[in-house]
């Protein structure tokens, strides 16, 4: 039986298409945040996935766990950073946000599921 790949863990597919979210939403931000706010939250969130596919290729499930933990710390920047985005006005579209912090929230969850059960 073949071994599943980072590819087939819901945790990396539901961060990828929280990925996806993320660009809509940073896509309305001014032009003068195109190399502050804008570029730090797309590379927050571009974080969990990579980070959970570098970890699932490393080979150890210490290693593993360790980028589990970097990707949950980049979740919780990119909360913090969509809330000051909110804050500055500078996300137009309140569903859109909301699906992105509901999705966050289930990313967050099986992320610290997962490093729970690799103690």
């Amino acid at each position: 039986m073949e071994k599943k790949g980072y590819k087939d863990l819901i945790v990396w597919q539901k961060s990828m298409e929280l990925v996806v979210l993320v660009y809509g939403l940073t896509d309305s931000f001014p032009e003068s945040e195109r190399y502050g706010l804008t570029s730090q939250i797309r590379r927050c969130a571009i974080s969990i996935p990579s980070n959970i596919a570098e970890g699932s290729k490393r080979g150890t499930k210490k290693d593993f766990r360790h980028f589990l933990l970097m990707s949950f710390g980049s979740g919780a920047e990119l909360e913090t950073q969509l809330e000051i985005a909110k804050r500055l006005s500078y996300i137009k579209n309140a569903k859109k946000y909301q699906e992105a912090l509901l999705l966050l929230g289930e990313v967050m969850r099986m992320l610290s599921a997962m490093v729970n059960r690799s103690n």
